[in-house]
């Protein structure tokens, strides 16, 4: 029969040890041994068990009493106090203790990742996303806009409690009210989240018919949006609390607006800059004169000089976007396109022929230096 080692010589404490002393000692032992920083180590996950119920008992005032009376026989069968030395609590639930996870969210679950529920089984609802459509037209001027979504919303029956009238919220019987049971894998003991009561460590006695406990169920739901002028395509808006509504009123999610804004048949965006092509008959390019632009607002006359060449940008100042954050908008960039008749009647062409006549090469500086680089190219 094994012989069972003093629980004070296990510590490393004296028989007269204070409990911080005591918790001490066994802090600094129970991260020494524990299986996950020993894994395959028999010897150290039996060194931590024997850690565990020493820490049982001598922080428990009467059981360290009988401790110190009776020894290990104060725990055997019918010695009056069971879990000592032979069936101890949870060693995982000791070290939880020490390091102040009575609450949740101890060291003990930032070092092994244990998942806690809440005590009266709230959880927040979950995020949603909506992607929403605008025209340029749109988010130039800012917008109001109202979205229809499905989503989890409080169940009316429960009002969101989950719970039929008069039933109660009770502690798990699965969990003790944990929220977490462990589990046996080899050497290793492993908290997981309760199944009874999916961590939250309370159960509900009558379950609300139409929701399932939960506290919410599927529905459609109308949300008011407002688009702020200038907004750009792929920004982000917030819709506070217009998640999903939270497991057993819980706090509801938040919704998320994703922008897109359509493609504009004329206008190309580039900040809050916008850009446009213009066709301009070739004689109006050559002789100069007034061209209508097309803005966001309504089309104006734009002066072009004699001899514009195909290609050339005109800035037209504040007829771009506005500013998001205010201050003025953008500018309009005009790109002409000078263009070219594509049937001539006989008059037509004689005249345009003797017109070729009357410029020759002086008046084509743009054809003149292309064939000079040619030249040079090939010489």
């Amino acid at each position: 029969m094994k012989t069972q080692r003093d629980y004070y010589e296990i510590l490393g404490v004296e028989r007269g040890a204070s409990p911080e002393e005591i918790k001490r000692a066994y802090r600094k032992l129970a991260v020494k041994f524990h299986p996950d920083k020993n894994p395959g180590d028999h010897d150290a996950e039996e060194r931590f068990k024997e850690l565990g119920a020493a820490y049982d008992v001598l922080m428990d005032a009467d059981k360290r009493a009988a401790y110190d009376r009776y020894g290990h026989a104060a725990f055997q069968q019918g010695g009056g106090f069971g879990g000592g030395g032979g069936g101890f609590h949870d060693p995982f639930d000791l070290f939880r203790e020490v390091f102040g996870q009575a609450g949740g969210g101890g060291i003990f679950d930032q070092f092994f990742g244990a998942q806690g529920g809440g005590t009266d089984g709230r959880q927040r609802g979950s995020d949603l996303r909506y992607d929403l459509q605008l025209t340029l037209e749109e988010a130039a001027a800012g917008v109001e806009k109202e979205i229809e979504i499905r989503k989890l919303g409080a169940c009316g029956d429960c009002e969101g409690s989950g719970a039929q009238a008069g039933s109660k919220v009770v502690t798990c019987t699965v969990c003790r009210g944990r929220g977490q049971v462990v589990v046996s894998r080899g050497f290793f003991q492993v908290a997981q989240t309760c199944p009874g009561c999916h961590g939250s460590g309370r159960t509900i006695e009558k379950p609300c018919r139409a929701c399932g406990g939960e506290g919410r169920v599927e529905k459609t739901s109308r949300v008011k949006l407002k688009i702020p002028a200038g907004i750009e395509h792929g920004a982000r808006l917030r819709s506070s609390g217009n998640g999903e509504a939270g497991l057993r009123n819980g706090g509801a999610g938040d919704l998320y607006v994703v922008v897109h804004i359509k493609e504009h048949p004329i206008f190309e965006r580039d900040g809050a800059d916008l850009h446009c092509d213009v066709p301009v008959p070739f004689t109006t390019a050559a002789l100069g004169g007034e061209i209508h632009v097309p803005t966001l607002k309504g089309a104006i006359n734009l002066k072009i000089p004699a001899g514009t060449q195909g290609g050339s940008t005109f800035r037209v100042r504040n007829q771009g976007m506005p500013h998001l954050q205010g201050g003025g908008h953008g500018d309009l960039f005009t790109r002409v396109q000078v263009e070219v008749p594509t049937k001539l009647n006989a008059e037509q062409r004689a005249k345009l022929e003797e017109f070729a006549e009357l410029c020759g090469d002086d008046n084509t500086p743009l054809h003149r230096t292309f064939y000079d680089k040619l030249k040079d190219f090939f010489s």
